[in-house]
């Protein structure tokens, strides 16, 4: 975004559209105040900022709607920009009205993600932090909520500047032994430089590994429900939604496509996929289902193995062979319809055992599914990292801070440690905005909503 559209001020609805009680429409620029009190029934051109003021809002001719204006002045908002946000009534007629005379009065529209953009530009949130805020918006729970939540207020930033300070501590030292290459002198103690290598690489590989905890955080986690036809799947599908998501029927091979929906347990959204029951069958149709049951399970967290009690086990054991190989320990077997067939316990050992259609079991599947999430990472207050741009980021850290200390060991001069320190400290920076690029910038604001 070019440094003339910066100057614009700006105007969108913050709240969602459509029919509300209270909507908020905000101005962001050096002209929010003066735009707004051109309109409004009060003199506000002096206010102080983080005050609310009550009045109308006319155009040229009649009152458009009675509104509270709050205002913040530069350095103080969200933006870092002289900011006005004006509540009024939700009927989308008045939303589209307001924002109608704004525009007339000296206003330009949003573009996505452009007040958040623009409190990036002027230092009131890092980039990481930037990326935060969509994540706040996209949370759909207490874990995605409280991880997006942390780092939004500094927590990664924290961690990156951190490391980054250090790097840039030895690097310097570095770049002066350039400055005296002829004078073969070491400001930078390498054994000191191995040591404090040895410590970031430790602190990015617990970053990296975390995004495997991250990503389920964020997006949700994928448990496939695997097994032959007619052992419950479906039944145990809508019973743990509480709802008839998937048809039942005594018919086998009635689910030919995989159905999926979602439920919150304990604070981590768990994405359930109903599969096609897993037989040999001629039918073309089923048979595609059963291939996709399969991919489903490749790319799911957890596999979840039904097995029927009352029907013959020898088949239902033939399934689960073929599976256990590629499922590994993701692997969790559940015998259903125990009512039916108490006795079969003495079977198997490291199963759960349930009624999905008497709903008996099924607190103790879900403790069980969520063992399969580290919380501890969570309860620890550890940084987590969701964002896929920044795992592949600090991966091309490590990469870098790996080839140092093999540089290291190899005895390579430092002209050669240089180039790998200054590019270990431009992925770093990357994450933070420290070092950016218009086309990074429009590919992270340009999937925000407008008005934010």
């Amino acid at each position: 975004m070019n440094n003339l559209l910066q100057e614009d001020t700006i105007c969108a609805l913050a709240t969602g559209g459509g029919l509300s009680a209270i909507a908020v429409l905000r101005l962001s620029g050096k002209e929010a105040v003066n735009i707004t009190n051109s309109v409004f029934s009060k003199d506000i051109s002096e206010a102080k900022s983080h005050t609310i003021h009550f009045g109308t809002i006319s155009d040229s001719t009649k009152i458009i709607d009675e509104v509270l204006v709050s205002i913040f002045k530069d350095g103080k908002s969200y933006t870092g920009e002289e900011t006005v946000e004006i509540s009024c009534h939700g009927s989308t007629f008045i939303q589209n009205k307001l924002l109608q005379l704004f525009i007339t009065e000296g206003c330009r529209m949003a573009t996505a993600g452009e007040f958040t953009m623009r409190a990036f530009r002027n230092g009131k949130l890092d980039l990481s932090q930037a990326e935060s805020v969509a994540d706040l918006i996209a949370s759909e729970s207490e874990a995605a909520h409280q991880t997006a939540l942390k780092q939004l207020r500094g927590g990664f930033s924290n961690k990156l500047q951190e490391l980054r300070t250090k790097l840039i501590d030895f690097a310097s030292l570095i770049e002066l032994e350039l400055d005296f290459s002829e004078e073969d002198v070491e400001f930078a103690d390498r054994k000191q430089f191995e040591t404090l290598l040895a410590a970031i690489k430790i602190e990015l590989e617990k970053l990296v590994q975390s995004f495997k905890l991250g990503n389920v955080i964020k997006n949700g986690i994928p448990v496939a429900i695997l097994g032959a036809p007619n052992v419950g799947k479906s039944t145990l599908l809508n019973t743990l939604l509480n709802e008839d998501k998937a048809i039942v029927s005594d018919i086998a091979g009635t689910t030919r496509d995989a159905i999926e929906d979602e439920l919150n347990i304990n604070g981590f959204k768990f994405r359930f996929i109903d599969t096609a029951g897993i037989r040999e069958t001629t039918d073309t149709i089923e048979n595609l289902g059963i291939k996709k049951s399969l991919e489903k399970a490749e790319i799911a967290n957890i596999v979840l193995f039904l097995i029927a009690a009352d029907a013959n086990l020898d088949n239902q054991l033939i399934e689960l062979e073929k599976i256990k190989e590629s499922a590994g320990d993701k692997l969790l077997i559940v015998v259903n319809k125990i009512d039916l067939n108490p006795d079969i316990k003495e079977e198997f050992k490291d199963a759960l055992f349930i009624s999905a259609k008497k709903d008996e079991g099924i607190e103790t599947l879900k403790e069980r599914l969520l063992t399969f999430v580290n919380t501890a990472q969570l309860s620890n207050n550890e940084t987590i990292v969701t964002n896929l741009r920044h795992y592949e980021e600090l991966q091309l850290t490590l990469h870098e801070i790996n080839t140092i200390i093999e540089g290291l060991n190899s005895g390579l001069t430092g002209d050669f440690l240089a180039i790998n320190i200054r590019q270990s400290l431009f992925h770093l920076g990357s994450i933070t905005g420290e070092v950016t690029t218009d086309t990074l910038l429009g590919n992270i604001f340009g999937k925000f909503c407008i008005g934010k």
